[in-house]
């Protein structure tokens, strides 16, 4: 059994998480994974993550009706993001803990600058055909060595001009078949004891509370301005595990 503090510290991050998510509708994979690796390191925090990134996000994977069109679409793209969970694993066993912290780190600011610059990029269908599959890939390694979903896949979906709703399924099926396929990797390399994925199961309840209380402040609070809070948060977030990297 975890003590207290660690217990408090892990509900307390997925209750925040899933205000987050129930805001703005993604971010609880994100923020939960960097406020736990800045506090109990990263490989817990991949395997913590796991029954509420999944739960919360098949929900988000299923609604929105676009499904077949996106698998259609995008098949190549999450079958490589999926595929190549493995191969980032298996390089998380083999180097130091702290560097992938770092590179987490490293993610975590330059998504953020990215999002508060507002920076859009635009592919071809021409493109597509060969970016999709590359993108898959690096997304799937970079989220087997940090658990992090977001670089570059969902840069590359806010690229293809798809519609709001469709954008949000696809990010679902995304994060949901990543989290299976980080599941069965950190399985097999003995990463996920039964402890963890105890303590991974009882972090869905704060999660989907929070969703719930996140859901109730949306409706009174901007979403243009609590994204850029988010983000800015996240970037100081980023920054902060990157510095205590080098000079802890």
């Amino acid at each position: 059994m975890p003590d207290l503090v660690t217990l408090f510290v892990v509900l307390a991050t997925f209750l925040l998480a899933g205000t987050v998510k129930g805001i703005i509708g993604l971010g609880l994979p994100t923020v939960s994974l960097s406020l736990l690796t800045a506090t109990i390191g990263l490989a817990d925090a991949m395997a913590l993550i796991l029954v509420p990134s999944f739960i919360t996000n098949l929900w988000q994977a299923l609604a929105g009706g676009y499904g077949r069109a996106i698998l259609r679409r995008l098949w190549l793209f999450l079958l490589s993001a999926c595929a190549t969970v493995w191969l980032g694993v298996s390089v998380l066993t083999r180097i130091e803990v702290h560097w992938l912290s770092a590179l987490l780190g490293a993610l975590l600011v330059v998504y953020s600058v990215i999002a508060l610059v507002g920076l859009n990029l635009a592919i071809t269908k021409k493109q597509e055909s060969w970016l999709g599959p590359l993108t898959g890939s690096i997304n799937g390694v970079l989220t087997g060595m940090t658990g992090a979903f977001v670089v570059p896949g969902v840069l590359y979906l806010q690229s293809l001009s798809l519609s709001r709703d469709m954008l949000i399924q696809a990010m679902g099926i995304l994060f949901s078949l990543s989290t299976l396929a980080l599941g069965i990797s950190l399985q097999a390399n003995n990463l996920l004891t039964i402890e963890l994925g105890q303590l991974s199961v009882a972090a869905l309840l704060p999660a989907v509370i929070g969703m719930a209380i996140g859901q109730r402040v949306r409706k009174k609070l901007p979403e243009r301005h609590f994204k850029r809070i988010f983000f800015i948060s996240l970037l100081i977030l980023g920054a902060y595990i990157l510095l205590n990297t080098f000079f802890r």
